[in-house]
């Protein structure tokens, strides 16, 4: 399994239920090349969430990309997901891996390296860390050092994931440095052309 590319993150202001919206622009941005995309709501109902999400998991597979959950593990061990991804504030790993027995689990690590060489021990399939720019999704987030991403590539042995005030300009940068995947939100949902936007992502990895 390559954990390399495209990675685009949902959200329930940018990418909204009603009318199947989600689903349009998910696809648009399949289409386009995204090779993750992780469904993120913390408030929703977990009835609500699983119709959702077995539609997103279908759309994903349909285009040959890994549908992961971010921090329902509950959810993701009932749908069967590819992936959850799970932050400080979540179960500990050992309890993640009691529930959720998919192939994916990643570790939201912020700028804490040793954290992410905690998770690789522990069992954890990638890492993210950020932000490495003022993120409008989450505008309390520090702000990473850059260097860390070759950091961690000497150091991890598992993939490293890029978050946070990424733009496609600074994604590039970020890929230069070694980020196997970079995660998108905002940069990607207001843009008028999702596919063409994504398709723009999924060509720094080639």
């Amino acid at each position: 399994m390559v954990l390399k590319g495209f990675y685009v993150i949902t959200d329930e202001v940018l990418t909204p239920y009603q009318d199947g919206e989600i689903f349009r622009m998910v696809e648009k941005a399949l289409k386009g090349g995204a090779k993750f995309v992780q469904l993120r709501d913390k408030n929703s109902d977990l009835e609500v969430l699983t119709n959702i999400a077995i539609e997103l998991k279908k759309l994903c597979h349909r285009f040959g990309a890994y549908f992961i959950v971010n921090d329902r593990v509950d959810l993701a061990a009932k749908v069967l997901a590819d992936g959850v991804h799970v932050g400080k504030d979540d179960q500990p790993l050992s309890q993640v891996k009691e529930i959720f027995k998919g192939p994916i689990i990643g570790v939201s690590c912020y700028g804490d390296l040793r954290r992410a060489m905690e998770a690789e021990k522990q069992g954890a399939t990638y890492v993210a860390f950020g932000s490495f720019y003022p993120s409008p999704t989450k505008p309390n987030s520090t702000v990473v050092d850059k260097t860390l991403i070759p950091l961690a590539k000497k150091t991890l042995k598992i993939p490293v994931c890029a978050i946070g005030g990424i733009t496609l300009e600074r994604a590039k940068e970020l890929v230069q440095l070694g980020a196997d995947m970079v995660a998108v939100i905002s940069d990607l949902w207001k843009d008028n052309d999702i596919e063409g936007k994504a398709r723009a992502y999924a060509k720094l990895f080639e």
